[in-house]
């Protein structure tokens, strides 16, 4: 078996591609450009107008009442567990298959991030793995609806009422997903979308909390620019400077109008985004329907709609002479960019060191976190793009199948 480090290029050297192929990559339309030229000669760059219109807009696409935007999902996410009053020694639940920032902002506020392990289908944090967690200290769930499929939120939601719980839904992948005549966001307590440069809507950087409950979305607006009783945009606005007050140690999380005039219009072409991402998807399911060195992701379930932000594979590895990190090092050396969503958590040194996880506590968080392979994926990816993905996979398990 090849050294990981000194893959050869498989075929004398010549990549799939001359031309790297990004993992994720942003696109802007002349839509964008105005929204943005209107908002530098505007002179208000910071939050002001055009984030509470894109807050209003997002609000109501969603179909709730309130949407605040923000720096991040990180930081929607430790806010909606500052609101709730996720304190020291609190416990939280959420699954060991997902991004670190889910993790990370429960141990901000000084509680215990609780792993619940996953559904082996469906790569989602299994309901039954979360009745076994709950305990007397048990505050909170964080659901993580990876991918873009959606949890399930029927028996979640039981859960959570039958234990009194709050429930935070992390739907940094799942913007335009659906879960049995219900948009997702709209099951929890609070829910945290992100905006991040490969997401489905990007702002480059910026995120949005959403709740159907006044009070706590002004005391999450208040916190969310360090606590103070007035942003800038009141206080500095035509009705002239106002005196404000510091109401809370507050955070500095606020978007920004600039932000937001890149998320008004990409919020329009959602649906026909997705309509996009589906025929891919169907694409990458027919073409690689064949291969036994693979396994794709489980159809969708009735009912409910996949917001399909990630394509993911998993390599089924006991078949092939090369690892999943040495698969991704073939990859990119055929100029395919690659991506891992995600490591399971309780893997990584500081989970480890700090809570003293060890492997085999969450089997089958590891069984797919070690398979795992994200794909180009993207609604401005051409045929072309698409074949040289499906050109460079078969290429590199001929090469390396047992």
């Amino acid at each position: 078996m090849p050294h990981f480090s000194n893959l050869p290029a498989i075929e004398g050297g010549k990549p799939v591609r001359k031309k790297f192929l990004i993992f994720g990559q942003p696109r802007f339309f002349k839509e964008e450009i105005r929204e943005i030229s209107e908002t530098l000669r505007s002179g208000w760059w910071g939050t002001g107008p055009k984030t509470e219109t894109f807050q209003k807009s997002f609000a109501k696409f969603l179909g709730v009442r309130y949407a605040l935007g923000l720096s991040s999902c990180t930081a929607a996410l430790e806010l909606a567990l500052d609101v709730l009053g996720i304190k020291a020694n609190d416990e939280v639940i959420t699954t060991p298959l997902t991004f670190v920032a889910t993790a990370n902002v429960i141990i901000h506020r000084g509680a215990k991030p609780v792993f619940a392990d996953i559904n082996i289908n469906d790569w989602n944090i299994d309901p039954s793995e979360i009745k076994k967690k709950v305990t007397k200290k048990t505050k909170a769930l964080i659901v993580v609806h990876l991918h873009g499929r959606p949890c399930q939120m029927d028996k979640i939601m039981a859960i959570a009422k039958k234990n009194n719980l709050f429930v935070i839904e992390d739907a940094a992948h799942a913007l335009e997903a659906w879960y049995h005549g219900k948009k997702i966001g709209t099951f929890g307590d609070f829910s945290a979308f992100s905006f991040y440069v490969t997401k489905n809507l990007t702002t480059a950087e910026g995120g949005m909390l959403v709740t159907q409950r006044k009070k706590w979305f002004q005391e999450a607006k208040i916190k969310s620019l360090h606590g103070i009783s007035a942003d800038a945009w009141k206080r500095y606005s035509v009705a002239g400077f106002k005196p404000y007050e510091a109401l809370y140690a507050g955070y500095k999380y606020n978007m920004t109008d600039l932000q937001a005039s890149l998320g008004l219009p990409q919020l329009k072409r959602l649906k026909n985004n997705l309509k996009i991402r589906k025929k891919y998807w169907q694409i990458y399911l027919k073409a690689f329907k064949d291969l036994p060195e693979i396994s794709l992701p489980a159809p969708i379930e009735e009912n409910t709609t996949h917001a399909m932000h990630i394509f993911a594979i998993l390599l089924n590895i006991q078949k092939l002479k090369i690892n999943r990190n040495q698969f991704i090092e073939a990859l990119q050396k055929e100029n395919i960019g690659v991506g891992i969503h995600f490591t399971a958590l309780h893997l990584h040194q500081f989970y480890r060191k700090t809570f003293g996880f060890k492997r085999a506590m969450f089997p089958k968080a590891e069984f797919v976190a070690d398979r795992l392979v994200s794909l180009p994926f993207y609604p401005h990816m051409t045929p072309q793009d698409l074949n040289d993905v499906i050109k460079a996979v078969y290429k590199i398990i001929s090469f390396y199948r047992k």
